[in-house]
């Protein structure tokens, strides 16, 4: 290697990094934050953020953050951190690496910022009841213990990607689809694995095995921007035991009409990922 293509591997790397520190250090914090906020709006959500400042070298922090809709927060996340990785940045590589709270829980991932937009995302010991979308979007009251795993990306075809989720010790209550109540229910684990190809997300398996009830879920919904305006083609499949259907004997006679055999229903589900119906 000579002198010249030494400059060059070494110092643009290092004059990039130089000029993101030099911005990052000289752009107030009010005007980050505003960036951030309009970001979200133009997606259809609104952003409160409270302690935020700079971490050394190249991040930022916030001590809480709420993403919201106009019918409440939807999460709240603390002890907040993004920040920029230098290994990938001197391949020619922007990626984010992040990591924050969610109640007593965990999330962490990285968003890749080049060609190859995309995100990653791992929760654990995330409790339920900790996200607010259950209470204020759906409400419900939700319990239990998650887990997640999930990647995500961008291309022409609309991304590509797959989740797959646990929970433990969940409990359901007071969910509706529309204004069809559902049965309430605790389930000893729900499982469930969402595949996304060419911006249609597919529910590969989602099952709840609940003390006296086994509900499975199936269909797809093509992904709208913002996600809550993603129209759903789901199947709700319920097969409650004699004795769980005798305690819920209203709501199973509501659910009379999509019944398919003793024991079992079918209910279709339509409407919107944030407005479902039947």
């Amino acid at each position: 290697m000579n002198r010249r293509t030494l400059y060059l591997a070494c110092g643009v790397p290092a004059a990039l990094i130089l000029f993101l520190l030099l911005t990052l250090l000289f752009t107030p914090n009010h005007a980050i934050v505003g960036v951030m906020v309009r970001a979200a709006e133009n997606a259809g959500y609104t952003l409160k953020c409270t302690g935020f400042g700079k971490s050394f070298p190249l991040a930022i922090r916030a001590d809480q953050v709420e993403l919201g809709s106009d019918k409440g927060a939807i999460l709240k996340l603390n002890q907040v951190k993004v920040r920029l990785e230098l290994l990938p940045l001197l391949a020619g590589k922007a990626r984010l690496a992040y990591r924050c709270g969610i109640g007593t829980g965990e999330a962490s991932g990285d968003i890749d910022l080049g060609k190859g937009k995309g995100w990653s995302m791992q929760c654990r010991g995330v409790r339920l009841e900790d996200i607010p979308f259950f209470s204020t979007v759906a409400e419900a009251t939700v319990r239990g213990e998650l887990k997640l795993t999930g990647k995500m990306e961008a291309n022409k075809a609309g991304g590509s990607g797959d989740l797959q989720l646990e929970v433990r010790a969940a409990e359901v209550a007071g969910v509706k689809i529309g204004s069809m109540p559902l049965p309430d229910a605790a389930y000893r684990e729900v499982r469930g694995a969402l595949k996304i190809d060419k911006g249609r997300a597919v529910l590969k398996s989602f099952t709840l095995n609940g003390d006296g009830i086994y509900v499975r879920l199936s269909g797809d919904t093509v992904l709208g921007n913002p996600v809550g305006a993603s129209p759903l083609n789901l199947t709700m499949e319920m097969m409650p035991k004699p004795s769980f259907l005798e305690r819920q004997k209203f709501v199973f006679l509501l659910l009379t009409k999509y019944q398919t055999s003793p024991g079992a229903f079918k209910v279709p589900i339509a409407g919107t990922l944030a407005h479902p119906s039947l």
